[in-house]
């Protein structure tokens, strides 16, 4: 029932973001081996990948302007053919600066696109299934990014990755624009208060910070450790991959036991777990199996950072419109975080390997001790942990189901009732 009311009519839209996030998974991962390959220093494929998620933050701030002007169906091939232009224009010439401009030019495609794709998917939802609708866009993102990892094993000319990755770009675009779905109307765009959050909910906006330094740090500056490491470009496909499928096992589990016993034991949990297998991946590096393994321990704690922080600001806050531009206020930090991951993991990794983890440990210790001193939330405020994409655009607060307040109240667990202590029964008042 649900699957032929709900997913089948914007069934397009979801193959269309699967293409999207292979070509964006793949890319990502590949853009720093090819640098590496290439003799490009540590700093400069930093600065480089940093682009990106200048770009990201830039689309945040100014594309819904432009796709509230021409409509989602010619905005969204707009962005599909900038970002088309920026792959293949790697493959014309090799510079560092014209590399900076092409990734600055994919950043802001890209979550461009996912804005339109996310308020195309909340227009189509209601609010008995926006959860449910969430949840499979999630995993279709985690599951269409790991696949593109694995696409790096195929031994092609890396001008044919630049090729490949156009393409997929471009089948997403054929599916949206063969679709009949009608065209949504934006919401008015919210202001970034980053102060307002953090006077309300600061746990989550360190949290937010720290998740998208470890997340932009993984998909940037990780790949290129991996192939100094192991000097195989299969090892970090498959090191990505695995890890990426742990971040999406992780989501649900991770999410059950936030709603059971607080956001904020479960992102010190998330913070002081980083930090051990960080500190593990600096000291067994010899076993690659044992790497395997222990980067997808890490893909279970760092891809559950962000989403549980949009929950751990969502049980101070009110339903209604506070939601919506808090949630998108924690997106632009997370955008923050993740541009400076590669600026300064790019400047370690020149040093030294184990500078690359250390710096990644401090993060989450500095997380996981700050959630350990933060305020404690009565269980009857809490809200509800909502598993999210691993990039996701300014329009995904929309989608949150959290924002209907009934829907928060059937998804809360049980908890168990306190029993009364003896002081309480002696003395009643």
């Amino acid at each position: 029932m649900f699957f032929r009311q709900a997913l089948l009519p914007i069934s397009s839209l979801f193959i269309s973001i699967a293409f999207l996030a292979t070509g964006y998974g793949m890319l990502m991962t590949y853009i720093g081996l090819y640098l590496t390959q290439a003799g490009l220093s540590e700093m400069a494929i930093g600065m480089i990948n940093a682009a990106f998620f200048l770009g990201a933050l830039l689309a945040a701030v100014f594309s819904q302007k432009l796709i509230v002007n021409v409509g989602h169906a010619r905005s969204f091939s707009a962005f599909s053919a900038l970002m088309v232009m920026a792959f293949l224009g790697h493959t014309l010439h090799y510079a560092p600066w014209l590399w900076a401009l092409l990734r600055l030019a994919s950043g802001f495609a890209f979550y461009a696109l996912l804005i339109v794709l996310e308020s195309w998917l909340n227009e189509k939802s209601s609010s008995d299934d926006r959860g449910r609708i969430l949840a499979v866009y999630t995993v279709i993102f985690f599951m269409a990014t790991a696949i593109g990892q694995l696409l790096l094993t195929i031994n092609i000319a890396p001008h044919l990755v630049f090729v490949l990755g156009s393409v997929l770009v471009l089948a997403s675009l054929f599916l949206v624009a063969i679709t009949r779905i009608s065209q949504p109307v934006l919401q008015p765009f919210e202001r970034y208060s980053l102060p307002k959050v953090l006077h309300i909910a600061p746990l989550a906006l360190i949290g937010s910070l720290v998740g998208g330094f470890f997340v932009g740090g993984f998909y940037t500056m990780m790949p290129v450790l991996v192939l100094k490491m192991y000097q195989q470009q299969s090892v970090v496909a498959a090191f990505m991959a695995i890890s990426i499928l742990g971040g999406l096992l992780a989501q649900w589990p991770v999410g059950t036991l936030s709603d059971r016993y607080g956001r904020r034991k479960l992102l010190a949990w998330a913070g002081l777990f980083s930090a051990a297998v960080c500190l593990l991946l600096a000291l067994f590096t010899t076993n690659v199996w044992l790497f395997y393994l222990l980067g997808f321990l890490l893909g279970t704690s760092l891809f559950c950072i962000y989403p549980l922080s949009v929950a751990r600001a969502n049980d101070r806050l009110d339903h209604g419109k506070d939601l919506v531009e808090v949630s998108r206020s924690l997106l632009f930090t997370y955008g923050i975080g993740a541009f400076l991951a590669p600026l300064l993991l790019g400047a370690v990794l020149g040093i030294s390997h184990g500078l690359f983890f250390t710096v990644l440990a401090v993060a989450a210790l500095l997380l996981g001790g700050y959630a350990l001193t933060a305020e404690r939330i009565a269980n009857e405020q809490l809200s509800v942990f909502v598993a999210v994409p691993a990039a996701s655009g300014a329009s995904l607060a929309q989608m949150d189901p959290r924002q209907d307040e009934q829907w928060v109240e059937q998804h809360k667990p049980d908890y168990p009732e306190k029993t009364p202590s003896a002081a309480d029964m002696t003395n009643p008042n």
